[in-house]
């Protein structure tokens, strides 16, 4: 099964799916993804996509705003 997340709605989903997986990775282990995710750029990006603000050690609460972005604004970003 592909899943193709297409347009800005798409890609902004995907971003959101990214960093809140990012997050828990780190958050469980202190692994970071990559060099460019670190935990505030993890954070900030998390900011960015929710219109809140985080706070260092606030990888819960990003977590759990990205899912409730998610699920009200998660699409795969084609217009039907």
């Amino acid at each position: 099964m592909t899943i193709v997340f297409e347009g800005k709605a798409g890609v902004q989903t995907y971003r959101a799916i990214t960093i809140k997986h990012g997050l828990k990775l780190y958050a469980k282990t202190g692994i970071k993804p990559g060099r460019a995710y670190t935990p505030t750029a993890m954070l900030r990006a998390a900011g960015e996509i929710t219109g809140q603000t985080f706070k260092r050690g606030q990888y819960a609460q990003a977590i759990a705003a990205l899912e409730a972005w998610i699920a009200i604004n998660g699409t795969n970003g084609r217009d039907q």
